[in-house]
């Protein structure tokens, strides 16, 4: 797969783990092309930080934007995502005040986020808004989202030039401690348990040894351990 490819496979495994009537927060760069992959007919509502409920798909080009951060395609839509980006509305979705939004998210009203990250480790740990010494686009409200929703779902790639972003323990600033439940790579699925990061299905481009020596930890694989369903590959 290229790069564009692992990033619309990476979106699509991420889309299964939503369940039908699910309230979804998704994050900037892959976590946004999730939408790309929810169908009416699961009747799952997506939630921007910013004040809405009943998000659509994005109405610019994800891919373009995030990895060869070319200019976004045109559109006709006056409606912007959490991360500034323009996005289409479903029908009758709702706006209010940011207050309201963070209300809703620190009360524990949303079920799921999928977010992006720059390191997690086996722990669950998160480090996803800042490098020091760098400018990056900051914090947002992954804090309160690690915290708040129900499931922490990170989708990202498995390393970052060469380096993984799966560590044992994080080496950069934390959004938040021991959030994540679920990492999904263009490698497989990954489960955070107390004895550290399971393997529930692996992407069979690849072998599992090459998964192990990409990841900068130790992972628990179990026998006979699946590949990921053909249907994430169909359409990439």
């Amino acid at each position: 797969m290229n790069k564009e490819q692992m990033a619309r496979f990476i979106a699509k495994r991420a889309s299964g783990e939503l369940e039908k009537g699910n309230l979804v927060n998704l994050g900037v760069g892959i976590p946004t092309l999730v939408s790309e992959f929810v169908g009416p007919e699961r009747e799952i509502l997506m939630h921007g930080e910013n004040g809405v409920i009943g998000l659509g798909k994005a109405a610019f080009n994800v891919i373009e934007s995030t990895i060869s951060k070319g200019e976004p395609k045109e559109s006709d839509s006056l409606v912007i995502d959490s991360g500034a980006g323009l996005t289409e509305i479903c029908p009758g979705a709702s706006f209010f005040d940011s207050t309201v939004s963070f209300g809703l998210i620190r009360g524990g009203y949303v079920d799921v986020t999928v977010l992006g990250t720059m390191e997690v480790d086996e722990e669950g740990s998160i480090a996803n808004y800042m490098i020091p010494g760098k400018r990056v686009a900051g914090m947002g409200g992954a804090m309160d989202l690690c915290v708040g929703a129900k499931k922490v779902v990170v989708a990202s790639y498995h390393t970052a030039g060469g380096t993984p972003k799966i560590r044992k323990r994080c080496t950069l600033p934390l959004t938040a401690p021991k959030a994540a439940d679920v990492i999904i790579t263009e490698m497989g699925v990954f489960d955070i348990t107390p004895d550290g990061i399971q393997i529930r299905e692996y992407n069979p481009n690849y072998t599992l040894e090459e998964i192990q020596n990409a990841t900068g930890t130790s992972l628990i694989i179990p026998e006979g351990v699946p590949t990921t369903p053909p249907e994430y590959f169909e359409g990439l």
